[in-house]
């Protein structure tokens, strides 16, 4: 089989800016080699079975010499395999991505090109800055702050003589070099200038000056590479056009506890908010499987008046078992079906059933309260969940009649990285941590081990309700907010509504 190399653009670092035929590839190459400046979000659209090779480069810092990299390519090539060159901003805007497309050609190695979003472009639009405007530019121009030869130097009286807005790229090791010869030779010293670093990301910082200044202002801020240069008049319209300075979560990094399959949704929200997620999954559904006690309970579903859901992970469960089993939700007849929250509806709408009864409040207690008073000792009902869950539903309910209570999956301890977890706290670098239930509770103390509890007292603990508060509060931490609406959502509007 013929390998193949595709030289891809990775966007100036948000990942949502990767192009939809970047992504088709990504999911289909056996091997990603990728920058320092490409996103690692990314990597996790790769296949499972998928080799990561890290090849990135800071100035005088390089992993792997341009050279090995090239021949890197080839022989992975060669082998057979499909090979992602992922690459920070667009591979041919000094991203060597032609040099490696030569050696390429001249191996006799197939390859492609995936354009992506230049950071000159994408990385000024995300600090408020058009490149050009009928007003101030009516031309661009992108320049490497950084030549292959040092002893040369750019042609500064024809870069100070252009109309348009300059904007240079890999130049903050000579941003003083850069702003004195432009004033040298023409530009006046008011000149607008902008620094962006880590333009498109939730850590970006937008510095303004003018060429007399900007460089002091860069050394008291103490903002390092990678950062964009941009002179021009077009500056002066970043108050208003920073559409991304507004967003509600930037700058936060929030650990998100649930399981890896749990976590999209408020993963997604937290980068749409301008937040930046870490995953630290603290558990892992285990289905129980083979399971006869729930498939006796599914054949014999008629006996039950009720059915109570708790959870997504009961009703995926339960739907997937009925219908391998050959049936569908018409099984369930006159049943009435019972939903902890409006998640677990939303699931259940998937297959056709809108539960008859939502408590007010989205725990165990309200379902209780919602139900008791309409059932009698006549009365059966059937409740498909976790093995971990609280006894408090079926004990009460069993007090009013009859219950039966079916074990389908057990929340085992998740894969959580401890050791990055626990470097984050060390150095105060986490803002936000979201525990969505006592289970994630538990399993965080368990990974990060009860030692080091106390490295969690300066940390904001978010709680998604008042049984996740008192586990926390159990281990004697102290709770920073509980969400009011006992979801995902209600999490995400008490971290926003934060005094911070």
């Amino acid at each position: 089989m013929k390998g193949k190399v595709y030289l891809i653009g990775a966007g100036p670092g948000d990942y949502k800016l990767l192009t939809l035929k970047a992504l088709e590839v990504i999911r289909q190459s056996d091997v990603i080699v990728y920058d320092r400046l490409a996103n690692k979000k990314i990597l996790k659209e790769a296949k499972k079975s998928c080799e990561f090779i890290y090849v990135g480069k800071k100035s005088s810092d390089h992993t792997m010499k341009q050279k090995d990299i090239n021949q890197l390519l080839c022989n992975k090539a060669k082998e057979g395999k499909i090979v992602a060159r992922l690459k920070g901003g667009d591979p041919y805007v000094f991203g060597r991505g032609g040099e490696e497309g030569e050696i390429l050609y001249d191996n006799n190695v197939d390859f492609e090109v995936i354009p992506g979003i230049t950071s000159a472009i994408g990385g000024l639009c995300y600090g408020g800055i058009p490149i050009t405007h009928r007003d101030f530019a009516s031309s661009f121009h992108v320049i490497t702050g950084h030549l292959k030869d040092d002893k040369k130097e750019l042609n500064w009286k024809a870069l100070a003589s252009l109309d348009g807005t300059l904007v240079f790229l890999m130049g903050m090791k000579n941003l003083k070099n850069i702003t004195e010869n432009l004033i040298k030779n023409g530009k006046t010293k008011d000149t607008e200038v902008a620094i962006i670093n880590w333009a498109t990301r939730y850590n970006q910082k937008v510095l303004t000056g003018n060429l007399e200044n900007i460089y002091d202002k860069v050394q008291e801020e103490g903002i390092k590479p990678p950062s964009l240069i941009v002179i021009g008049g077009v500056v002066s319209l970043r108050d208003k056009l920073s559409f991304f300075d507004k967003k509600p979560l930037l700058g936060k990094n929030i650990v998100v506890t649930r399981a890896r399959a749990q976590s999209s949704s408020l993963v997604k929200k937290i980068m749409d908010l301008g937040g930046n997620p870490i995953e630290f999954p603290t558990i892992r559904i285990k289905e129980i499987n083979p399971n006869k006690d729930l498939e006796d309970k599914i054949n014999n579903i008629g006996n039950y008046d009720y059915v109570i859901f708790t959870s997504i992970n009961g009703v995926d469960i339960f739907f997937n078992r009925l219908l391998n089993m050959g049936y569908d939700s018409r099984k369930l007849g006159n049943i009435k079906v019972v939903a902890i929250g409006p998640k677990t509806s939303k699931a259940l709408k998937k297959y056709g059933i809108i539960p008859d009864i939502i408590p007010e409040k989205y725990v165990a207690e309200n379902i209780y309260e919602s139900l008791s008073k309409n059932l009698n000792s006549n009365n059966k009902v059937l409740i498909p969940r976790s093995s971990n869950a609280r006894s408090y539903l079926v004990d009460k309910l069993n007090e009013v009649c009859y219950v039966d209570e079916v074990k389908t999956y057990d929340t085992v301890l998740g894969d959580g990285n401890k050791e990055e977890m626990y470097s984050f706290l060390q150095n105060n670098e986490i803002d936000y941590i979201t525990f969505t239930s006592s289970s994630t509770v538990k399993n965080f103390i368990s990974i990060i081990g009860e030692e080091n509890v106390d490295k969690l007292k300066s940390t904001k603990l978010i709680s998604i309700g008042p049984i996740t508060s008192e586990t926390i509060e159990n281990f004697g931490l102290k709770v920073y907010r509980e969400a009011e609406e006992y979801t995902i959502e209600g999490v995400l509007k008490t971290i926003i509504n934060c005094k911070l």
